[in-house]
């Protein structure tokens, strides 16, 4: 596992020890980017369920200007902060010890925005269709904001989120891995 591009590209990131997180591997983790980017002019991202913290730091080195890391197990917490140092980013990440839905309301007490937010939840236990109707209650997602949703490829999500968010494209990679990728409408 590694960073792929952008100023932090070839540096190799830890992954979490044990078999409770599932990192994105290097081959999806560039398709997602050159759906979505595959370069950032700046924006925040929110990198949810983060696990190591690879697609916030991959997003961070592309020129996003700040993340947010959001995991509830305490490895992954430990993971996330030395990647993050690994790659000199810590002046423009915050990581944070959370369930996710308690997050998401504080994030939007915060009246926090957000240009892209990843999500890649554990695949047995998925709750994203809760999770984004929470990202849309919560109005965490600047205009023409992204959602990119890394889930197993027998999860059929809505094409669409009441006329808030549209889903742009789905790619299904060998394996069980497939990619939903989200925009909020204007």
């Amino acid at each position: 596992m590694r960073v792929i591009a952008g100023e932090c590209k070839g540096r190799p990131l830890k992954s979490v020890r044990g078999q409770l997180t599932r990192p994105t591997t290097d081959k999806v983790k560039e398709t997602i980017f050159n759906m979505i980017g595959p370069f950032f002019d700046g924006g925040q991202a929110l990198d949810l369920y983060s696990g190591s913290g690879g697609l916030g730091i991959e997003a961070l080195s592309r020129g996003i200007s700040h993340a947010i890391f959001i995991d509830r197990y305490g490895p992954a917490i430990s993971t996330i902060k030395k990647n993050i140092q690994l790659c000199k980013l810590e002046s423009r990440a915050e990581v944070y010890r959370n369930d996710v839905s308690r997050a998401l309301s504080i994030l939007g007490k915060k009246q926090a925005r957000f240009r892209l937010i990843f999500m890649d939840p554990p695949y047995a236990r998925q709750q994203i269709v809760k999770d984004i109707e929470s990202i849309i209650y919560h109005r965490l997602l600047e205009e023409d904001g992204k959602i990119i949703v890394e889930h197993e490829d027998t999860v059929c999500l809505p094409g669409e989120f009441n006329d808030a968010l549209i889903r742009v494209k789905h790619h299904t990679y060998h394996g069980k891995t497939a990619v939903s990728i989200y925009e909020k409408q204007k």
